[in-house]
């Protein structure tokens, strides 16, 4: 049998694992300025006020772990995405991912952070790996790698567990990175374009899962896109894919129908002793109501 991996990852006073077995990981997506064009012309200003507020709905939501990313056009990232996550530690405890395309962001973000982060993300592509899996090894973090390269996004589970396998090769084989430090994204695609894409996903997770036993997160709300009604699809999707091997998401934790669900699934999956945290939450609503 497979041995199962788990991602460890660090704030400087906490510590969130991510394995199978384990409570599901949220990773809460809400610090991004993609397709927010108010808080993008605020962070142009410099002001960073938004970021508290996001950061304060998130860890009301939920949220196990924070995305940071600062991909604002005419800024300088570096020292922008330096600068959020140095506030982002003084308002939470909770572990942060470092999300950007830019190499010397995510430096910049890894020099500043006091903890073990993830990374988001790396691909396939052998040059994508060489500059960003050695700052990887460099911080002790660990990486969300996709499994698709310069050619292709693949539309066949077969393609994408031989990507992940070079990932999984060139990380572990050239840069020692721990298998458990290597979270893979298995491609959640849109159904609005097609709606065979998550049968392809559910089976791309179930393989990595059986086959490396290594740990996944996906970008949930990218399933829906284009459709109506996304907040059902996503309570939907999150339980069939966590049935399937999914131990994470970056997902909207602002959204209690999928968080619910998500609770749900892990209780009923056996990943949540005694019913425990299901039992906590919901109190913790009925409070909010008495309240």
């Amino acid at each position: 049998m497979t041995e199962k991996h788990e991602t460890v990852l660090r704030s400087a006073s906490k510590e969130v694992v991510i394995g199978h077995g384990r409570r599901f990981c949220l990773i809460g997506e809400r610090i991004n300025p993609t397709g927010r064009r108010i808080f993008q012309e605020q962070l142009r200003n410099g002001d960073m006020s938004a970021i508290e507020r996001d950061v304060r709905a998130q860890v009301e939501g939920g949220a196990d772990v924070l995305d940071v990313n600062m991909g604002v056009p005419l800024t300088d990232e570096p020292d922008l995405l330096a600068k959020a996550i140095r506030m982002v530690q003084g308002l939470t405890d909770l572990p942060i991912c470092i999300d950007s395309s830019v190499v010397e962001a995510l430096e910049a973000g890894l020099q500043a952070y006091e903890g073990r982060a993830l990374v988001n993300s790396v691909t396939a592509e052998d040059d994508r790996m060489e500059l960003i899996l050695p700052l990887v090894k460099k911080y002790d973090a660990a990486i969300i790698a996709l499994p698709n390269d310069a050619d292709e996004i693949p539309m066949e589970a077969d393609r994408r567990l031989e990507l992940v396998q070079h990932v999984v090769d060139v990380a572990t084989g050239e840069y020692g990175i721990a298998k458990g430090d290597i979270v893979i994204d298995p491609l959640a695609m849109p159904i609005g374009a097609d709606t065979t894409t998550a049968l392809t996903a559910f089976e791309t997770m179930r393989r990595i899962r059986d086959e490396h036993g290594l740990n996944m997160t996906c970008g949930a709300s990218n399933v829906s896109f284009g459709m109506p009604d996304r907040h059902s699809l996503g309570a939907a999707f999150l339980p069939m894919a966590m049935q399937a091997g999914l131990t994470s998401a970056i997902m909207d934790v602002r959204t209690p129908q999928i968080v619910t669900a998500v609770k749900a699934a892990d209780l009923l999956l056996g990943h949540d002793e005694w019913g425990g945290s299901w039992i906590t939450a919901h109190r913790a609503r009925q409070a909010a109501v008495a309240g």
